[in-house]
């Protein structure tokens, strides 16, 4: 079992960044693939980015491509989010998951964090 915890979240002004974390303790994180996904009010959870067990590869929605860095030190049992120019959509509550393959689909992963809120002012 894998229980996941992000931090970093908070409120930052549109073209700002912010970087969440991912800590994980139970089991080493290396045999996962991680991902990260959102929710924004009223919308439904989706995919942001996904990087592979070694963090040889790394896949972004569109949205956020070119803005936004997945990365992972597997020494540290954690996974980063590193986001800049942000913008108002991006507010959401951010997820990070663990699972066996790069999916974009929440189903394909099996642990879930609670979520770290991320609001972003114009």
């Amino acid at each position: 079992q894998v229980q996941l915890v992000e931090s970093g979240g908070g409120l930052v002004q549109a073209g700002g960044s912010l970087r969440l974390s991912c800590a994980a303790s139970g089991r080493t994180l290396s045999v996962y693939v991680m991902a990260w996904f959102r929710q924004a009010p009223g919308k439904e959870r989706e995919f942001v980015a996904t990087i592979s067990s070694g963090g040889e590869r790394t896949y972004y929605a569109e949205a956020v491509k070119g803005r936004f860095t997945i990365s992972r030190d597997n020494a540290k049992n954690t996974v980063y989010l590193l986001m800049n120019s942000l913008k108002p959509e991006d507010t959401a509550v951010y997820y990070c998951a663990g699972g066996p393959a790069a999916r974009t689909r929440e189903g394909s992963y099996d642990y879930w964090g609670q979520g770290t809120q991320v609001t972003i002012s114009s």
